[in-house]
């Protein structure tokens, strides 16, 4: 069996023309990055010493970041030890970031995740769905009920491994449908291009609804409470993101169906191979069960304080011992250990998991994760933060919450389209922070913002890796990307800051 990453680097190439880009981008960046440090270096900035040097350091590792350059796990360990050798802080305090307790938040959700791909059970879970009598041949009901699917799994597993695993399932319906039916050529080309689409664009818009659906959730629920000492659990989160979900996917959901279903008619052949994928797999496994219980107390831990709030328990000694016991990554962890105990086949002694499979998970997405919460620590430290965020609000002057927090997440969603949605929330979310405290403003709605912007970006293949799994196919024109994705962009910045306007007081 495929590993989830064998799989994502089955799918996600690009075209010549883009490689070309690229390439050109990592090589001025190369030399960008050194000479935009030297610049701010010599430059007579009003600065401290500390703040200063951490200028050039940070100035160098963003533009690293968008162009990158060197791997972007690599320039995230870069920057932080390159502020150890400048004497901006000592090793200790620089490091620590990289043992932050979310980082085993992200550690445990990814085995977790890994697990479910190693079993197959998130293709269970796609074609029981697809095979549902509600979808039928309903050209109309398959594009929803099959990025409703991509959607819910990308809840709990990365973006990109959600894309990876869908995309197979939608070429194969998207290739049945043209053996089976002629006489349809344009109708089946929009509806093959919405298909791929909704594949990326349900993913990433799925992976804001829990703290581990995304990386980026997960840097800027960090960075909130490293910096302002705030804790977004588990429970608070689901409170803002699956609304926002909910909004989204209808859109999307309306958008294609209206634009793309029409005069698409989808033969029960069709339908019929679906079945037989789900007949294939055959009856569900032992490891799966234990997927499933893993998974199913792993969410349980994670949404119970949750549940005590609701019960109205939420200050009671039962809640502060157990927030104090079993934090969101103490809870992953057991689960992720839980595959490791929960046999398979015990005279084999053979388990769910195995150490070589668990670790395949992306340590590159944790260090990435480690060195952007490092940076944002030293800019409070250092006070070159406060420095930056009281240079900006001369930008905005008696600028309230709104509309910080409509301004950040413009530009995380604009910066998305650029570079990695992990990069846009490490350089967006403490400037946002930064910003809001210098303006004498709660800094948590304009930094959620930044967070859930970050997200976005569905305009360009090089802005995400779905969106450039899907291109691969090539079933979605370079423009249709662009359309769709302009208005999705739209639709996402328009439904963050509206959430955020009407849910986030009530939470925060």
């Amino acid at each position: 069996m495929r590993t989830l990453h064998e799989a994502i680097g089955a799918v996600e190439t690009y075209s010549p023309a883009e490689e070309a880009f690229n390439r050109r981008r990592r090589t001025w960046g190369l030399f960008l990055g050194p000479l935009v440090f030297a610049l701010v270096w010599v430059s007579p900035l009003p600065l401290e010493t500390a703040p200063h040097r951490l200028a050039a350091i940070l100035s160098m590792v963003v533009v690293l970041w968008i162009t990158e350059a060197l791997p972007m796990a690599v320039t995230a360990v870069l920057g932080p030890v390159l502020a150890i050798v400048c004497q901006i802080a000592p090793a200790r305090s620089a490091l620590a970031p990289f043992a932050d307790p979310i980082i085993f938040l992200f550690i445990g959700s990814f085995i977790l995740a890994e697990a479910m791909f190693v079993h197959g059970l998130d293709r269970r879970i796609a074609f029981t769905a697809l095979a549902s009598p509600w979808v039928g041949t309903s050209g109309a009901r398959i594009l929803v009920m099959y990025g409703l699917v991509g959607t819910s799994i990308s809840m709990w597993m990365s973006n990109t491994a959600t894309t990876a695993m869908m995309f197979p399932i939608g070429v194969s319906i998207v290739a049945q449908l043209r053996r089976g039916v002629s006489g349809q050529d344009e109708a089946l080309r929009r509806f093959a291009t919405a298909m791929m689409l909704i594949t990326s664009f349900g993913a990433s818009i799925g992976g804001m609804a829990t703290p581990v659906g995304t990386p980026p959730n997960l840097i800027g629920i960090g960075l909130i409470e490293r910096i302002t000492g705030t804790h977004i659990g588990f429970f608070r989160w689901m409170a803002i993101g699956v609304p926002l979900v909910l909004i989204l996917f209808a859109f999307l959901a309306v958008y294609f169906t209206r634009t793309s279903t029409r005069g698409v008619q989808v033969g029960e052949v069709s339908a019929r191979i679906v079945r037989e994928e789900l007949e294939r797999l055959g009856p569900i496994t032992r490891a799966q069960r234990n997927v499933m219980l893993a998974f199913a107390i792993t969410v349980g831990l994670w949404t119970f304080p949750g549940v005590l709030a609701l019960m109205g328990a939420a200050d009671s000694a039962l809640a502060r011992a157990y927030m104090t016991s079993v934090p969101e990554g103490v809870a992953a962890m057991l689960g992720a250990i839980l595959l490791f105990v929960l046999p398979v086949h015990w005279n084999a002694r053979r388990f769910t998991l195995t150490w070589e499979e668990a670790a395949r998970i992306d340590w590159g997405i944790v260090l990435l994760y480690g060195g952007g919460l490092a940076m944002g620590d030293l800019a409070f430290s250092t006070g070159l933060a406060r420095s930056l965020g009281e240079g900006m609000t001369a930008w905005l002057p008696g600028a309230g919450p709104m509309l910080l927090t409509a301004v950040f997440t413009g530009v995380a969603i604009l910066l998305s389209e650029t570079t990695s949605n992990t990069a846009s929330a490490n350089m967006v979310v403490p400037v946002a922070i930064a910003v809001a405290t210098a303006s004498k403003v709660d800094p948590m709605l304009p930094a959620l913002g930044a967070t859930l912007g970050a997200s976005m970006g569905f305009m360009m293949p090089i802005s995400t890796a779905p969106n450039a799994i899907v291109y691969s196919s090539g079933h979605v024109p370079i423009g249709a990307m662009m359309r769709y994705g302009f208005w999705l962009d739209v639709a996402g910045f328009v439904a963050i800051v509206s959430v955020l306007g009407l849910i986030g007081p009530l939470l925060f």
